[in-house]
């Protein structure tokens, strides 16, 4: 599919929005306001080369019927698991959604299973270790390339060796050490077999 242009793109991610929180299609002039634009032509301009690439479509003659296609399904991706009390495999193959509020609908976000009992003090309910795997999320953000973790944020992190684990991060010279959410024996690695999969930013509790 050929892809949209920057100003398309900017059009059809407010449609996907729009219809998403209104259940309706915008009005033209609606759009005009959206994208800045002092005249009609513009917008219909866009939404024709958007509709010819296959990303939207509409009844001919009827008002407010535009229609987005290859939409992404609102939620986070969940990724595998990850151990909250130790560590485990790298990602499985498992490419779920975690049906969340449109604001999540984000790329650099993404999601894991929690297996273990281990994180009573942040926020997921104590249960049995079986009952607590695959119920409870990690919603997890990933690292824009410029940005760093710093000391005491809870991390995703690979380590080589190891597996991926679910920990508080903390850096000191050429060593990385991370503590498991029920405060086991940390784990103290080389800084250089260390790679951050990205920074917890809340807890998803299925209260089933």
């Amino acid at each position: 599919m050929e892809p949209l242009t920057p100003a398309q793109k900017e059009l059809y991610d407010w449609l996907v929005h729009y219809i998403n929180q209104n259940q309706h299609a915008p009005s033209i002039r609606q759009m005009m306001r959206a994208m800045n634009l002092r005249s009609p032509a513009p917008v219909q301009s866009r939404l024709g080369r958007m509709r010819d690439k296959g990303y939207v479509t509409w009844i001919e003659g009827k008002a407010r019927t535009i229609k987005p296609l290859k939409v992404k399904k609102p939620g986070i991706v969940i990724k595998g698991a990850i151990a909250a009390g130790g560590l485990v495999e790298p990602f499985t193959d498992e490419q779920s959604i975690l049906e969340l509020p449109y604001v999540l609908n984000q790329d650099d976000y993404y999601a894991l299973r929690v297996e273990g009992n281990g994180l009573v003090e942040n926020a997921i309910s104590k249960r049995s270790a079986s009952r607590c795997a695959h119920e409870d999320i990690a919603i997890i953000r990933r690292l824009a390339p410029e940005e760093t973790v710093k000391n005491g944020e809870f991390v995703a992190a690979n380590v080589e060796g190891y597996g991926v684990t679910l920990g508080r991060y903390n850096l000191d010279f050429s060593e990385v050490t991370l503590t498991s959410f029920d405060k086991e024996t940390p784990l103290k690695v080389p800084r250089t077999t260390v790679e951050i999969q990205g920074v917890l930013v809340g807890i998803w509790r299925n209260n089933k």
